[in-house]
Parts: C-alpha cells; sequence; structure tokens
C-alpha cells in the first residue's frame, strides 16, 4: 500500500506515526511546503517527502492519501487527490466548500472520501450511545468542554494557525468534534437556544463562550459549555435519568456510572491498553485515531461503511452555523 500524507504537522505526524503502527509494510510519503517539517519527518519516520503531490513520481503508484492541512485548504487538495484517482482520508474541514463537487466526484470515480470523527471511535462514546438507547426513557446531559486556545499549539501562536481564522475559529472545531457523537447518541436536534459572547482579551475575532440549551428529536435534552477561555482543560459530561447516571471527564479512566444498588459510582474500565503521547492533555488519546484508520482501510476493502459522512457532517456544519449566527435578541 503506497500512502501519502499532506500536511506534515501534528496530526500529519500521528497519522504517518499510526499508519505505521497499522502496518509497518505500507510506503509512506509526506507532502508540505514547510522545509522544516519535512525533514522532521524524513528523520522520524524514515519517509521520502515531497513539496506538492504534482512531484510525486507517477510510478509509486499511490493507493490514498491522509489529507492533514488546515482546513480551509482541503476543498482543492481532496479534489486534485480524487482527479488522481486517490481514495481519500480528511481531517476536520469545519467548512463545507466544495462537498457536493467533490462526494459526486469520488462516486463517479469509486473512490472512498472518508471523512474523520474520531470520538465516535471512542470506547466511552460507544459504551454510553448503547446506555441511552437501551434506557427506558430520554436523559438529560451536561456538558463542558473548554481549553484555553493559547495552550492548544504551544509551539505557536494561536494568531498562526487555523483557529485564529473566523471561519475556522476555535470554538467551532470543538463543535464539529463533539456535535457529531452528540447528535448520533441523542438524535437530530429540534430546537436550540445559544447565549455566546467574548469574555476573554484574546486576539480573536469571534466568540470566546457559548451556552446552548439543546432539544433533540429523541426527548433528550442537553446543557452544552464550549469555549476557548478555561484555563484548565476540561471535559466533564453528565447524563442522568431516572435508570441512568453517568459521567466522564474525558480521560480513558474517568468514566463511571453511579451504581444504585450500592450508591457508590463505578469505574468502568474500557481500555486493556491506552496509546496516548506526552505533551497531550489526559482526554486526548490515540486509540480512536487508530480505529478510525482501521475503519478506512476497512472501508476501502469494502468491509464496512463509514460511521460518519460528507453528507451527515454538511448537516452538522449547519447547525453550527445556526450556534455562531444565533441571534440572542
Amino acid at each position: 500500500m503506497n500512502v501519502v500524507v499532506i500536511g506534515l504537522g501534528s496530526m500529519g505526524r500521528r497519522r504517518i506515526r499510526l499508519l505505521k503502527k497499522y502496518d509497518s509494510s505500507f510506503h509512506v510519503i509526506g507532502i508540505d511546503l514547510n522545509v522544516e517539517r519535512r525533514s522532521r519527518c524524513e528523520q522520524e519516520y524514515s519517509i521520502i517527502t515531497y513539496q506538492s503531490l504534482s512531484e510525486v513520481p507517477e510510478d509509486l503508484g499511490l493507493n490514498c492519501a491522509f489529507v492533514c492541512t488546515a482546513p480551509l485548504s482541503h476543498n482543492e487538495i481532496i479534489s486534485n487527490c480524487l482527479k488522481y484517482g486517490l481514495h481519500v482520508f480528511t481531517e476536520l474541514n469545519l467548512v463545507d466548500d466544495g462537498y457536493e463537487a467533490n462526494c459526486e466526484l469520488a462516486r463517479k470515480k469509486n473512490l472512498v472520501l472518508f471523512l474523520s470523527s474520531t470520538f465516535l471511535y471512542r470506547e466511552e462514546i460507544k459504551h454510553i450511545r448503547a446506555a441511552v438507547t437501551t434506557s427506558a426513557s430520554p436523559v438529560n446531559y451536561t456538558y463542558h468542554v473548554g481549553q484555553y486556545l493559547p495552550d492548544w499549539h504551544p509551539w505557536e501562536h494561536y494568531t498562526n494557525f487555523f483557529v485564529g481564522d473566523k471561519r475556522t475559529n476555535g470554538c467551532r472545531e470543538i463543535f464539529a468534534i463533539e456535535l457529531p457523537w452528540l447528535l448520533e447518541v441523542f438524535g437530530d436536534v429540534i430546537d436550540v437556544q445559544v447565549k455566546k459572547n467574548r469574555l476573554s482579551g484574546l486576539d480573536i475575532g469571534y466568540d470566546d463562550n457559548y451556552l446552548l440549551m439543546i432539544e433533540h428529536a429523541s426527548g433528550s435534552k442537553g446543557l452544552l459549555a464550549v469555549d476557548v477561555i478555561s484555563r484548565k482543560a476540561v471535559r466533564n459530561l453528565e447524563i442522568f435519568n431516572e435508570q441512568l447516571y453517568v459521567t466522564w471527564n474525558g480521560s480513558p479512566t474517568g468514566f463511571f456510572e453511579y451504581d444504585f444498588t450500592h450508591k457508590r459510582d463505578v469505574n468502568i474500565q474500557l481500555y486493556d491498553n491506552v496509546d496516548s503521547l506526552d505533551g497531550y492533555s489526559s482526554f486526548v488519546i490515540e486509540n480512536a485515531y487508530y480505529q478510525e484508520i482501521e475503519s478506512f482501510f476497512a472501508v476501502m476493502q469494502g468491509k464496512e461503511q463509514p460511521m460518519y459522512s460528507f453528507e451527515k457532517d454538511k448537516k452538522t456544519l449547519s447547525l453550527i452555523d445556526l450556534i455562531e449566527g444565533f441571534d440572542e435578541r
């Protein structure tokens, strides 16, 4: 298998590492305009890199591409990859530029167009979905996800990568990460009320915090808080009804169900092994990133259907547009 990874920043390096773990026989090629990033990947992963896809020799016979660049560049890169005849795995797009054209091109060429939605592969989310689905009644939930924007990429200023752009801002990325699994577990949103503003002195042109009251088609309701101002990185979830009480702090060791009989919280261990990297918060683990790579290749081989899609993401992005544009008056 010959795989090209386009974009050799933190996500591109993560995908290269996990691709080599998935199958060490894969021939991985890197692409990035930045010379330092290319040099780093050549040294760390012993791969060949190029500045652009057009520089890659045709006789290498590429099979698929991982698009790991800034979101606003995805549309053109995905289109080029499809025109080259490559199956495509892409990180979050955050905007729906080119969705219809690229989906149609992928269908015409019989190519896989696979969109990352990592949290759908978390074992905690799978467990929550099963618990909510089998519950005798709808549930309520409260969920706070926040992290101070300057801490996202400590190695560079937040205005120098995509979260500094209003179209791909930090709160929008959090929504794009969290809403797919919230919709999958609790159902479509039929009503949402939004409170938002700016509380920080960050050099950004967008709201830095959101409080949402959400009603789902299933009858479940939620309070969702999203922000880029929390000095501590947090992901605090509480789900409850008469039969169920679940809490999760986002980490693989912080998942609990309340035992009504013995009146105590029970720690639910869902992982045999946790793959994590230094420098990331406790709720960023590699297991789900690896599982969606497995899923991508299974879809390529016709063995399964993807858990997420561009069609689903278009609906998610429309909901985010509604949230961002909500008129509080």
